[in-house]
Order: C-alpha cells, then sequence, then structure tokens
C-alpha cells in the first residue's frame, strides 16, 4: 500500500444505524453493503456483532457475500463480545478484522468504568490479544480519545501495537476537537510511536460532527500523518452525525493541491447512487443543500451564475457532477417493456434480487406502468427499495378508499388482508381524522390493534413529471420509546402514506411488539 493512501472506513452500517430511527434489516443491510463494495470503500463495518441477534447475523451474512472489502465487527474489550465478533467475522477468512474498543479519558476513567491507568492498559492489551486469536487484523480505539492525556494515549497505542493492533484508531467521540488542536494530537501521536512511522501499523480516526468539524478534522488528522478515516454516507450517525465519506473523498480528490500526493480508492461515480440508497434504507432523506449530494448541490439560480456556467463550468463549479453519479436518467420504460428489460435494467442500476423478488418487483412495475407514461431509474430503484424493506407481512393492504373536502370531515375506509398460517383474512373499518392520511392511518390502528403516534412524516417525489411516484418516509412510536421506520411508494400519496405505516406497524410486530387487546369498537 502507497504510504499516502488513505484507507475509506465505512461505518454506515454500525455507527450510522445507531441514530434513532435508522434501523436497518438484513434485507435492507445487505444492498447496503453491496452499494458499498461498488464504492470499493476498504473497510465494512457491518455491526456490533454481541448487542443482538440481528446484528451477529447483518455481520456473518455480509462476511460471506461482500468479497472485496475487509469486513469489520466491533466489540468492547469484554470476552463475550470479542468472541462473538470472532464467530460472526469466520466467513470472511482473510478479510476479518476485530475492532474492540475501550474509554481512555480521564472522565469515562473515574465516571464511567471507575479504573486507573494501568488497569485499562491492561484490559486494552488482554483484547487486542484475545482478538488476535481470531483475526489478523485488529483495530483498536481508545474511546474519548480527543479527551485523553496525550502521554497516556501515547502509551496506550505503544502498548496496543505491540499486542498485535495493526490500525489504532483515535476517536474524537463526543465532537469535541477543532481542526489545529485534533491535527496537533495526531502528529504527536505519530512522531512518539515508531511503529505509526514504519508502516507497521496506521492511525485511524472518528469524528462526530457535534460542532460541524467532524470533516475538517479528519481532513486535518490526514495531513497530521492518519491514513485511515471512518465516515459514514451522507454522514449519518448517533446526535449530530459522524464524517461524512463523500465530503472526505471529494475533498481529497478535488484539492490535490492542498492534499498532494494523498489518493484513496473510492470509486466517486458510485457516490450520488449510495447516498440515495441510503436516505430510503435509512428513512433519513439528504437535506437540499448538502454538500455533494444534496438536490441543490450543483443547482445555480442566480442569473451571473447561470451565465457563467454556461461559458465555462468552472467559473462556479469546482467539482463535475458526472464524477460523483449526477447525470441524467436512461431512457424509460413503459408498460409495454418485458420482464427481461425490466431485469436488464436492474442489473444495470446495481441491484441484485433472486428470481422471485424480480417477479415481484414486475407485478408492481405493471400497476405503475398502468397509471403513468413513464417508469424512470427513479420509479423503479423505489420499487426494488420497497422489496428490500419488506419485513413479513402480518398485515397487507387490499383496498383503500378516502373522502376529504374543506367542507367534508375526511373519512377513510381501508380493508387489510392479515396472514394466518397459509390463509389471508380480510379486515375492514373506518377512521376519520384531521385529513385524509390521518384518517387512513386511525383506520389502520383499528382494525391491527396497534396504537402508533406519528413522529415524523416526510414526502418526496421519485421522479419526474406530474404523475411521479410519491415516497413516503414515516417513523412512529408504538409506545415502548423505540422509533419504527416505515416506507411506501405510490403514485397516489394516500396510498404511500397508508403503506408507509403500514410498513412500520408490520416492523414492530416483527420485532417482538404487541397488539392491544381487541375491544368493542365504538366510533373511532
Amino acid at each position: 500500500m502507497s504510504k499516502n493512501k488513505v484507507l475509506i472506513f465505512d461505518t454506515t452500517l454500525r455507527d450510522g444505524e445507531q441514530c434513532p430511527g435508522a434501523s436497518m434489516n438484513l434485507r435492507e443491510k445487505l444492498a447496503v453493503a453491496r452499494q458499498l463494495s461498488r464504492l470499493k470503500v476498504d473497510v465494512i463495518e457491518a455491526g456490533f456483532p454481541v448487542i443482538s441477534e440481528g446484528d451477529f447475523t447483518a455481520v456473518q451474512t455480509i462476511s460471506k457475500q461482500i468479497k472485496n472489502a475487509q469486513i469489520a465487527g466491533l466489540a468492547r474489550c469484554v470476552n463475550k463480545d470479542i468472541d462473538a465478533a470472532g464467530a460472526a467475522l469466520k466467513p470472511a477468512g482473510k478479510r476479518g478484522r476485530i475492532h474492540v474498543f475501550l474509554a481512555t479519558s480521564k472522565i469515562h476513567r473515574e465516571h464511567k468504568l471507575g479504573k486507573a491507568q494501568d488497569q485499562i492498559l491492561k484490559l486494552a492489551v488482554d483484547g487486542v490479544k484475545r482478538a488476535c486469536k481470531y483475526v489478523k487484523d485488529v483495530e483498536f480505539s481508545p474511546e474519548d480519545g480527543s479527551r485523553t492525556e496525550p502521554d497516556f494515549l501515547v502509551e496506550i497505542c505503544r502498548a496496543v501495537v505491540k499486542a498485535g493492533a495493526t490500525t489504532v484508531n483515535i476517536p474524537d467521540t463526543v465532537g469535541w476537537a477543532v481542526p489545529e488542536q485534533y491535527g496537533a494530537l495526531i502528529a504527536h501521536l505519530h512522531d512518539n510511536v515508531s511503529e505509526f512511522q514504519t508502516g507497521e501499523a496506521i492511525i485511524s480516526v472518528h469524528c462526530h460532527n457535534d460542532l460541524g468539524l467532524a470533516v475538517a478534522n479528519s481532513l486535518a488528522a490526514v495531513k497530521a500523518g492518519a491514513r485511515q478515516v471512518e465516515c459514514t454516507v451522507n454522514g449519518i450517525g448517533e446526535r449530530a452525525g459522524n464524517a461524512a465519506l463523500e465530503e472526505i473523498v471529494m475533498a481529497l480528490q478535488t484539492r490535490k493541491d492542498v492534499f498532494r500526493g494523498f489518493s484513496c480508492g473510492i470509486n466517486s461515480k458510485e457516490i450520488v447512487k449510495a447516498s440515495k440508497l441510503v436516505a430510503r434504507m435509512s428513512g433519513l432523506p439528504v437535506q437540499r443543500s448538502k454538500a455533494i449530494v444534496g438536490e441543490n448541490a450543483f443547482a445555480h439560480s442566480s442569473g451571473i451564475h447561470q451565465d457563467g456556467i454556461l461559458k465555462k463550468r468552472e467559473t462556479y463549479e469546482i467539482m463535475d457532477p458526472r464524477a460523483v453519479g449526477w447525470g441524467k436518467t436512461e431512457l424509460p420504460l413503459t408498460k409495454h417493456s418485458g420482464r427481461a428489460a425490466v431485469a436488464a435494467r436492474l442489473k444495470h442500476l446495481g441491484f441484485k434480487l433472486s428470481t422471485s423478488d424480480v417477479a415481484a418487483l414486475f407485478d408492481h412495475f405493471k400497476e405503475i406502468g398502468d397509471k403513468k407514461k413513464f417508469v424512470y431509474d427513479e420509479d423503479l430503484t423505489a420499487l426494488v427499495e420497497d422489496i428490500l424493506t419488506m419485513v413479513p407481512e402480518t398485515w397487507t393492504l387490499d383496498y383503500l378508499n378516502v373522502s376529504t373536502g374543506n367542507q367534508t370531515v375526511p373519512t377513510a375506509t381501508v380493508r387489510l388482508l392479515k396472514t394466518n398460517g397459509k390463509n389471508r383474512e380480510s379486515e375492514q373499518d373506518a377512521g376519520i381524522g384531521d385529513g385524509p392520511v390521518d384518517a387512513a392511518l386511525k383506520a389502520i390502528d383499528r382494525i391491527t390493534h396497534t396504537k402508533g403516534k406519528l413522529m415524523d412524516y416526510a414526502l418526496r417525489s421519485v421522479s419526474q413529471g406530474k404523475d411521479a411516484m410519491g415516497e413516503v418516509s414515516v417513523k412512529v412510536d408504538f409506545g415502548d420509546r423505540k422509533l419504527v421506520a416505515g416506507r411506501g411508494a405510490s403514485t397516489d400519496i394516500i396510498e404511500a402514506s397508508a403503506r408507509a405505516y403500514l410498513n412500520a406497524v408490520n416492523r414492530h410486530l416483527d420485532t417482538g411488539g404487541v397488539q392491544t387487546k381487541k375491544t368493542k369498537r365504538g366510533k373511532p
């Protein structure tokens, strides 16, 4: 590896998924992992195997199916965590990496762990040594590294590298750092740990965005000696999020005068596709003004700007939008397009679906084709993501009718099919509400005997034209303080809303949520 190559460690599926309401199921995680593979990230942190059966299965499955990236599993410096990570990563073979962490800052030692420096050192070394029994690629993170005493951090780095760690990550866990200070800390470690200078081990950085400085801190660290950056697509993550992968990559590519000699292996033309997929799978939309991947990132409304762009693009654009994946949609399909044409377009778009999934999608494609003249790539992508976000369907939407108007009480009649073994039973009810969407959701609550509180609702057009498909994303609280995400797409926004809410209901029930006891129904 070139000594100035910057490794991209993507933690969208681990730290990114920890953002409230961003939980993904296995199929969604696999879709994201495959796109990260096409993006050519160096390391995919697939999850935290010990925390749940779902995370363990995700890490194990991604380890089996993704072949061109290192697959990492997170673990505390606790035997059961490390053992779980080792077991989950076994299918990855030489591509497996165990990422162990332990808090090291004074505030964490005294108030969270109640341990002295020498105890922390021993736990860190023991954790790394145990991880080395499972994999050759071990990463250690001193949690809250940016607030840890620099000399103690040097001592920790020396000890874990001697124990077998090949990467030492210095997290800015709470987003405390500023670029000058953080860069100086990385330089101090690089100058005082000989293995970082010889390349026997590398420094990694993991920055949070609480002060909006995650990307700036990461880039300062690269100039100071770090050779791995941990980041997420769209910058999603806990609290204010993580360093955004797309911003790190394009800063390195665009400002080669500043980052002279530095490179990374990312296929930047896959960035926009990755951004859209993660936004839909996580239910976290990208703000329009977001750098690189926001819808306005390359939009120019000022007459002066438009004139300059027409004369020479570089007058107001420092990047070619095509370099990150923005561009024209391919020729659209129509309702007359056959299954082979749809399957070929899916392959072109990078989706890998089973024969049964393609068959199910083709049925939906025909329905959409009957409602609109053209089916664009964005429509097709939305249909694919409907398939990917499906969970075992306790309830399926069969019929929806709404009555609304400025002089009418909004009313919705809903009929759902309930799966009962091999049989499907039909239940119907009606609800009234503040609007047609509210009425439909209340009718669904009555039929399914759930009580969801809508905490977030977002509607966006996924394609062009008056007949564009609408995609609805919701986050629902079913009373257990955990937000459940749901999504649905249709040319009818009321139907899309009902499908999104029902998707959340099915997720809630699939993960152990309970229905309320059936009661005699009165007026809604």
